[in-house]
């Protein structure tokens, strides 16, 4: 049983196994596929999975992944708690 699971893979292409497990959908590049556009960003086809930074968009710079870490914290903080104050 877990309540949480927090992955940070690093400057690498997400495992597909890990991927498959949880039954996350992929984008053309293998990556889990999440929007990062209006209500539910991050969100994947699984319930209560986010994806952000690497394994979402792909090999990147690091302050891509920041900035994407930031978002979904925020996206998962509105989901949990109903609200927010976490800037966008």
């Amino acid at each position: 049983p877990c309540d949480n699971a927090f992955l940070a893979m690093g400057f690498t292409n997400p495992v597909g196994s890990l991927l498959d497990a949880f039954g996350v959908d992929k984008d053309a590049r293998q990556n889990a596929k999440a929007t990062t556009d209006g209500e539910g960003c991050y969100k994947t086809n699984v319930d209560k999975v986010y994806a952000a930074g690497d394994v979402r968009r792909g090999q990147s710079l690091v302050v891509w992944a920041i900035r994407e870490g930031r978002q979904a914290a925020r996206e998962v903080d509105q989901f949990l708690m109903g609200s927010t104050t976490l800037p966008r």
